[in-house]
């Protein structure tokens, strides 16, 4: 009886992606998909940062750092994949990226001295000092995304 059920779930599971109206990365190269699994790390490595910058969680110095030095790894790494024929679906760059071309790198240069204060900070313990940096590291993201993506998928 629970091979049939778990033979229902898995069923159902497959169906419903099916109907998934996501479009595939079908270029070639996938650069939409390896940006956007890029960014999903930046997420990954940014969260813990903030639940403590917000007292959620509590500082532990050694945790802290190895996340603000993740995010300092993967801080130069999706932009390679911006390129003249990157801009396809399932992008959600808007065409701002290549028409604005030195103001996107301006984004992205102001996101990584962000993110290099945010390390220089990350082991000092100095909450105000570290809360003020994942805070400009968060609204260096969000301002690029205002005028960079689009919410459309």
């Amino acid at each position: 009886m629970q091979k049939t059920a778990l033979l229902a779930l898995l069923a159902v599971a497959v169906l419903l992606s099916a109907c998934s109206d996501r479009v595939k990365d079908t270029h070639p190269q996938q650069l939409v998909s390896k940006r956007q699994a890029l960014f999903k790390q930046f997420t990954q490595a940014l969260e813990p940062m903030g639940l403590v910058a917000r007292d959620r969680q509590d500082y532990m110095k050694s945790d802290f750092m190895a996340s603000a030095l993740a995010l300092q790894e993967l801080a130069t790494q999706p932009w390679a994949y911006f390129t003249a024929d990157g801009n396809y679906p399932p992008t959600r760059a808007k065409p701002e990226v290549w028409s604005q071309a030195g103001e996107f790198k301006q984004a992205q240069d102001s996101f990584l001295v962000n993110v290099n204060k945010l390390v220089d900070v990350s082991g000092s313990a100095d909450l105000p000092a570290i809360r003020a940096s994942v805070e400009a590291v968060e609204k260096s993201c969000k301002s690029c995304h205002d005028q960079f993506r689009s919410d459309r998928q």
